[in-house]
């Protein structure tokens, strides 16, 4: 019998004399991201691995090329890759309070055809994943979307979006740590601080945890 996920298609793209790029698959599945923060952790743990870090459903792998190729890892990360990932207690689950009142909502109730309220009903239902910490400091890619809430980028984002600003695009909401640009669709904001410069670890959502969205009062 043939090992568990023995038939996962994995992708190795080399990145310079150093690195490697891993893909697990090209899809938001929360199984895949599992499988890829199950595997950066393995890759850590072996001493001519210097990080490895989980994507969506990839892995970015910098080794010691004293002690390793790009052949002789890559085959061991192929072995890994089939593995079963252990079955793990859930990601801590965040409960977080939305005023949605957010400067796109009526474009975004306009574009989609649906009452403001029924947004904040499809935005609050789900419990998303955090497949993903990057852009700037604290920012969680939080997923997968409703469907029917699926909106591409602002055609032209804002040069500054404020801090605790509850966003939408693509696949993916989010919420902006910290004053930057951005061209997300703001559809409310959050009184909650997602980084914490002064904390250790400084960011309050990590991969693998959960966000339950719910509306508050203004």
């Amino acid at each position: 019998m043939p090992p568990p996920h023995s038939t996962t298609r994995v992708r190795l793209h080399p990145l310079g004399d150093a690195a490697l790029l891993v893909e697990l698959g090209t899809r938001l599945d929360t199984s895949v991201n599992t499988r890829a923060i199950a595997l950066a952790a393995a890759l850590k743990k072996r001493r001519d691995v210097r990080q490895a870090l989980a994507g969506c459903a990839s892995v970015t792998v910098y080794f010691d090329p004293d002690q390793t190729t790009h052949e002789a890892l890559g085959s061991a990360i192929r072995r890994l890759a089939i593995r079963r990932p252990p079955l793990d207690e859930p990601g801590r689950l965040h409960r977080i309070p939305v005023v949605y009142d957010g400067p796109d909502l009526d474009a975004v109730s306009s574009t989609l055809g649906l009452p403001a309220g029924q947004i904040v009903e499809l935005h609050t239902r789900a419990i998303y994943r955090v497949f993903v910490v990057g852009f700037v400091p604290g920012w969680a890619y939080l997923g997968p979307l409703p469907e029917v809430l699926e909106l591409p980028r602002r055609s032209v984002p804002r040069t500054q979006v404020p801090a605790g600003s509850v966003a939408i695009a693509g696949q993916m909401t989010g919420i902006y740590p910290l004053p930057t640009p951005g061209g997300w669709h703001l559809i409310g904001r959050t009184s909650v601080r997602v980084f914490l410069p002064d904390s250790d670890p400084p960011c309050l959502l990590r991969a693998g945890d959960r966000v339950k969205f719910f509306a508050a009062e203004r």
